[in-house]
């Protein structure tokens, strides 16, 4: 979603901070804004819509050696060049503001009290005016007065006309990068957007600041005290959309899920919670309303929305349809009244999903929400509640990262509703915990890839694979089904497992594997009755097991041990194994993994 970038340097900046924003347009956003100190004075640019509008509005020489940008997605005020950041106060501060400030209200009227004006309706502005009040003649010191204040989750740059050659950045919940230049210094987001300056970075841990003038910088912890951090060097190019040191995209694409759904979890969630509106800006009352659920996608999105159903009828208890968008568009529907409609999509563009959300006739949907990895695109400029994967550019057709950031998504959907419709705290919270502890548990099965390219070995001349799942596994199932006949060719089909003896198990034997994930919950023991009538028939069995996962295992049956537990993200985690398993088939095959043939990675047209 939203992106800052900042420079101070011995050059003018601003087509630097230009570059930046550019960068991060993956990000998600609607309208950008860039303000530079020159000659003692703020000046500022802001648009409504992509950065080339804002572009249009900045020379390509506009003085300034001392600047900040900022592309917005609207949460607390609509979509508007005023509601555009930086936001200032009294032209003597400025700042840029990633995130949200949930006591913003109680800051805003001790403010108004204090004789400050708004100009804007958002969240963000109170903290250019809570800092202006604060500053005396030490900029960083009336920043950290002002943040000791701030409750949420959010980044910050800020300049002011009275430290003319001074950045103060800081953190909380929201990463921020520092990159490091030749008497020149900046922050940003992302570190994409820095890679055209510089290669050495600093990762500004949580509560921290950093003060950056043009010569150095200095780090200070959350107490204000000053501390040193490791100076990165990256190997990333200025080209983010390189396979870099990966043979093909697709594994690229599998190895970044860490970061994408660390990304995706960027400034929406605390310690315990989710934080209000980063659906849009009036979410909540919508939200408050939603009696129904409908789901409408496509291929791999399908399944992701096929996923969440689980989650919503248990967690929320409400009733919630999935349907593929093909089959939804052309059919006569009967619409509960206060039904929230709810697309999702990778590109944006997908045909049948559009038309889907472009012929709803019922006026008993209460909200129309897209769930997408494209800002720019049709889906998410027509539907009035959007959340950003955030899973940055995927070039591989198969879908991966942005499957499991549609999935994080959905449970993040889903502790938005139950926030304003009673979720238990605890069960939020415990949710919320695992959401937090996915990136690292994915790193964790990832190591697993040496393992699974030695299974790989068994699927070379097979026609085709079972795969079976019970509950929230059924539609995980059905997606690894989906990526081995994607990119291997390998016919292969998903079932839910109690249905394997009315019908699929004619299909077993020898030549037929059968790969299942088996979690550790309630339906544990009846996939274990679904695993001796494979293995009576004849078949082999590839077991990817969660922790606590006890199996009586034969010597024909392959069983790969997943050291993780989690109650509500497991299906998330599931999918790991199985893209891997996917993609080594499919080099074994000799298949062209990132391009299969007669697909496409956006489906647009019937």
């Amino acid at each position: 979603m939203c992106g800052i970038v900042g420079a101070v340097a011995q050059r003018d900046v601003s087509s630097i901070l230009m570059e930046g924003l550019r960068r991060m347009e993956y990000r998600g956003y609607d309208s950008a804004g860039i303000a530079l100190i020159h000659e003692h004075k703020l000046e500022r640019f802001r648009a409504l819509g992509k950065v080339r509008e804002l572009a249009n509005r900045v020379s390509d020489e506009q003085p300034g050696r001392i600047g900040i940008a900022h592309t917005r997605w609207a949460t607390h005020g609509e979509p508007s060049e005023i509601n555009a950041h930086p936001h200032f106060s009294r032209n003597r501060v400025a700042i840029v503001h990633n995130g949200i400030i949930e006591n913003y209200k109680e800051i805003r009227a001790d403010l108004l009290v204090k004789g400050y004006e708004f100009d804007s309706q958002t969240d963000s502005e109170v903290v250019a005016h809570l800092i202006d009040s604060y500053f005396k003649d030490d900029l960083f010191k009336a920043v950290k007065q002002a943040v000791d204040q701030l409750e949420g989750a959010f980044a910050l740059g800020i300049i002011a006309t009275d430290a003319p050659q001074t950045l103060v950045a800081c953190r909380r919940g929201s990463p921020l990068v520092l990159g490091v230049g030749i008497q020149e210094n900046f922050v940003a987001s992302d570190v994409s957007a820095l890679l055209p300056v510089t290669s050495r970075f600093i990762y500004l841990e949580e509560g921290d600041y950093a003060v950056l003038n043009q010569r150095d910088y200095q780090v200070y912890g959350a107490d204000g005290k000053p501390k040193d951090l490791e100076v990165n060097v990256t190997e990333l190019s200025s080209d983010s959309a390189q396979k870099g040191k990966f043979r093909h995209y697709m594994r690229k694409e599998i190895f970044e899920q860490a970061n994408s759904i660390n990304d995706c979890l960027e400034g929406r969630i605390d310690s315990t919670s989710v934080l209000d509106s980063i659906f849009g800006a009036n979410a909540d009352t919508i939200f408050t309303q939603v009696r129904n659920i409908q789901i409408v996608a496509c291929g791999t999105s399908f399944h992701a929305g096929y996923v969440a159903k689980y989650w919503i009828e248990e967690l929320l208890g409400l009733p919630c349809q999935v349907e593929v968008a093909s089959e939804f568009r052309y059919r006569k529907t009967a619409v509960p009244k206060d039904t929230l409609f709810v697309t999702l999509s990778q590109s944006g563009e997908t045909a049948d999903t559009l038309a889907a959300l472009r012929n709803l006739s019922s006026k008993n949907y209460c909200g129309l929400l897209s769930i997408c990895n494209v800002a720019e695109s049709s889906l998410v400029r027509e539907s009035s509640l959007v959340l950003m994967t955030r899973a940055g550019p995927e070039i591989g057709v198969a879908s991966t990262k942005s499957f499991t950031t549609q999935l994080v998504s959905m449970l993040l959907l889903v502790l938005s509703i139950g926030k304003v419709q009673g979720l238990d705290d605890k069960l939020a919270a415990l949710i919320v915990r695992e959401l937090s502890e996915l990136p690292r548990q994915i790193e964790k099965l990832l190591e697993l890839d040496v393992q699974i390219e030695v299974i790989a070995e068994d699927f070379i001349d097979k026609q085709g694979a079972l795969f079976l799942g019970r509950g929230a596994h059924y539609p995980i199932a059905m997606e690894g089904a989906l990526k081995l006949k994607e990119i291997s060719y390998i016919h292969a089909e998903a079932y839910p497992a109690g249905e394997l003896k009315h019908g699929p198990l004619a299909l077993v034997d020898a030549d037929m594997p059968v790969i299942i994930v088996t979690p550790n919950d309630e339906t544990m023991d009846k996939l274990h009755s679904n695993m001796q009538e494979v293995k009576a028939r004849g078949g082999k069995l590839y077991v990817f097991a969660h922790q606590g996962v006890n199996l009586e295992r034969g010597e024909d049956d392959i069983v790969i041990q997943m050291d993780c537990k989690t109650d509500w993200t497991t299906p998330i985690l599931s999918t790991i194994p199985l893209q891997l398993l996917s993609y080594h088939v499919a080099v074994l095959r000799g298949t062209d993994v990132d391009q299969p043939r007669n697909l496409a990675k956006s489906v647009t047209v019937e």
